[in-house]
């Protein structure tokens, strides 16, 4: 049973695709079209035999070991790989044709684990602090000093989670800013925040984020 939804990715949500790539060139759209006889490479042989055998289309299937994508078309006419965007198989000169299957990265657990009361809590810990980890990877802490008259001008320029932690340093007539911001936006962020009056900026990774 499917307990957390991991959604681990580099680039989007997490699903990731096993498709059906042919070379651009190729005068073929879609899967039906692939000629009998044609020749597969693949890291999923048992999935890809079955789906071609269901499409009664005879292959001849040849199992791959990693950089399939660089095979065709000069040792293979057909890849069938693993994607989360696609990008990797057009950098390739490869095109999509069809798809085989959708997944994601998910915590698995059995039923009978989930009935007991302490292990149900330990497997629920568990995808707690992996969740955790994963939605660490996207943002980071920003940290900032900003004089008073800079204040409002440096919290309007902040994109964050929730409002910003604002604390007044001893003695002076500053503030400190701590907030979480996308790790994408901080590199365009972090001059503006500085032209807004900033000072002290530090960028901290962040180990993992528990809502």
């Amino acid at each position: 049973m499917e307990v957390a939804n991991l959604s681990y990715s580099k680039t989007g949500d997490g699903n990731v695709k096993i498709v059906v790539a042919v070379h651009r060139d190729e005068p073929i759209e879609n899967v039906a079209a692939i000629r009998p006889g044609s020749r597969v490479t693949t890291e999923y042989p048992r999935l890809t035999d079955r789906f071609f055998a269901d499409l009664n289309i005879p292959v001849r299937l040849f199992a791959s070991y990693g950089a399939s994508e660089a095979k065709v078309p000069d040792l293979m006419d057909v890849v069938v790989d693993l994607t989360e965007t696609g990008s990797t198989l057009r950098k390739n000169g490869l095109k999509i044709v069809g798809q085989i299957m959708e997944s994601h990265t998910a915590l698995l657990a059995n039923r009978e684990s989930l009935a007991d009361p302490e292990r149900r809590r330990e497997i629920e810990e568990i995808a707690t602090l992996l969740s955790g980890v994963i939605e660490a990877r996207h943002q980071v802490l920003l940290t900032m000093n900003v004089p008073l008259p800079a204040l409002d001008r440096v919290i309007e320029a902040l994109p964050a989670m929730k409002k910003p932690t604002v604390s007044r340093l001893h003695g002076i007539d500053y503030f400190s800013i701590q907030t979480v911001v996308q790790k994408g936006l901080v590199n365009g962020l972090i001059p503006q925040l500085k032209a807004a009056g900033a000072e002290d900026i530090l960028e901290i990774p962040i180990a993992k984020i528990v809502r």
